[in-house]
């Protein structure tokens, strides 16, 4: 999907080929998502039943309110004394962290103010871009990076969070914005790949593409306390619509299928 964030062509080549194998000697095709499915038929030209989607689901740590002196804990340790808006992710190019930043500014500018940017993921040194993007819009002082925090953590952030952003450009399935509904956090995440098929009605999506939409899409949140409390409602419901044990089972059954079409030549 994005050859251009692979170090060289060799490495593209080596990495479609592999795929293209591995997908034409398989008996079957696992994938996350249907938007996933589509795209791997699309790319790897296999036929649309030998793949099948088992969708993902989440820790159920994240579903369990923490207790009020562990938020107490995690709000004192960051000093999380104003609202804030808060991603969760590696910080990969098509993470799209670099418009995130460009909407921050802008919402910033439309009063308000009092906000902060909490980005939780590792690896910052890697993405000089997002530094960059940060001092072009002189947002020193409004624009935190956490690195990586254990999912203890994460589970009060989540609820802490005035809203949850996730404008990936792509995404196989999508988990960090399911933790955030799981959690009870309004989520704010792009229209596009399988994000809409994994939040259903429960976000508010925008345009990845556009920093205006992305910044438009917050506000709305922001602005809106009632929108604000049926997006946390409708995440609690939605998030709970995905089960590893419902998932498991699926997978298992699967594996029972192959093994016993692969046997049945031997009989």
């Amino acid at each position: 999907m994005f050859p251009q964030y692979l170090p060289n062509r060799a490495a593209y080549l080596y990495a479609k080929a592999f795929m293209w194998s591995a997908a034409h000697r398989s008996h079957r095709i696992l994938t996350v998502s249907e938007a996933s499915k589509r795209d791997i038929i699309r790319f790897l030209n296999v036929p649309a039943e030998k793949v099948i989607v088992v969708y993902n689901a989440i820790d159920e740590r994240f579903g369990t309110e923490p207790s009020s002196e562990a938020i107490e804990r995690v709000r004192e340790r960051y000093q999380l004394d104003h609202r804030f808006v808060l991603y969760v992710g590696n910080l990969k190019p098509h993470k799209n962290l670099v418009r995130l930043i460009e909407a921050f500014d802008q919402l910033r500018s439309r009063g308000f103010g009092d906000l902060t940017l909490l980005i939780i993921g590792d690896e910052i040194s890697k993405l000089p871009a997002l530094r960059r993007a940060v001092h072009s819009h002189k947002l020193h002082k409004h624009v935190r990076f956490l690195g990586y925090l254990p999912d203890e953590t994460l589970a009060v952030l989540y609820r802490l969070a005035g809203v949850f952003v996730f404008p990936s450009l792509y995404e196989g399935f999508g988990l960090p914005p399911l933790e955030a509904m799981a959690c009870g956090a309004p989520v704010v995440t792009s229209n596009v790949s399988s994000l809409p098929e994994v939040t259903g009605d429960a976000a508010v999506l925008v345009d990845p593409y556009d920093a205006a939409s992305i910044a438009d899409g917050i506000a709305k949140v922001l602005s809106d306390p009632r929108l604000r409390d049926e997006m946390c409602a409708k995440g609690i419901i939605r998030s709970r619509e995905f089960s590893w044990q419902r998932s498991v089972s699926r997978i298992r059954e699967i594996y029972q299928e192959v093994a016993e079409q692969v046997k049945a030549p031997l009989a």
